[in-house]
């Protein structure tokens, strides 16, 4: 009797476990979708980050240019790898009307500033410590890019590695 109680016992508690899952991935989905998913049209919605060298930026303080908003963290490697490329086609297009804003997520300035020599990036790069403007635009995966009009809409949601010529064709999509 007491073998069959300690039976019932362990596939009870197995049952509640299974439906715990079950039931957290299930609420764990239905959030995510509602926690602001961005997509081409929507407007983008306004922020103020903190560039490395103390400068405040505000993206509604770009309207009238393009913007190549761009989500991303140091240890990710397709990051990396377009990192150069947007910083050579921001040099042919900043003066065209065209911005790019690298948003880090959450790292500390000590990584961002290495990781940024190391490269030689020139546009600015600010850093969402709280991780309030990733949740705002719903960024899953990095790196995640967002093309934004002159007009403050978003034209464009990419994510993944872009190659040095996809940056100049969608640099050149947003411009004025």
């Amino acid at each position: 009797m007491n073998k069959k109680k300690r039976r019932l016992l362990i596939r009870s508690i197995i049952l509640i476990l299974l439906t715990s899952a079950v039931v957290y991935t299930l609420y764990a989905n239905f959030t995510k979708d509602e926690r602001g998913q961005i997509k081409a049209g929507d407007p983008a919605p306004d922020f103020v980050l903190t560039d490395m060298e103390g400068k405040k930026h505000k993206l509604s303080e770009y309207e009238g240019q393009g913007v190549f908003l761009n989500f991303w963290g140091t240890w990710c490697k397709p990051c990396e790898e377009e990192m150069p490329y947007m910083n050579n086609q921001y040099k042919k297009f900043k003066d065209q009307g065209v911005q790019v804003l690298a948003v880090n997520v959450s790292e500390s300035e000590f990584l961002v500033n290495r990781f940024a020599s190391k490269h030689n990036l020139e546009f600015p790069i600010v850093i969402d410590k709280n991780g309030e403007v990733l949740n705002a635009y719903g960024v899953d995966p990095l790196p995640t890019t967002f093309l934004i009009n002159p007009d403050g809409k978003v034209e464009k949601v990419l994510t993944g590695t872009m190659t040095e010529e996809d940056v100049k064709k969608y640099m050149e999509s947003i411009k004025p």
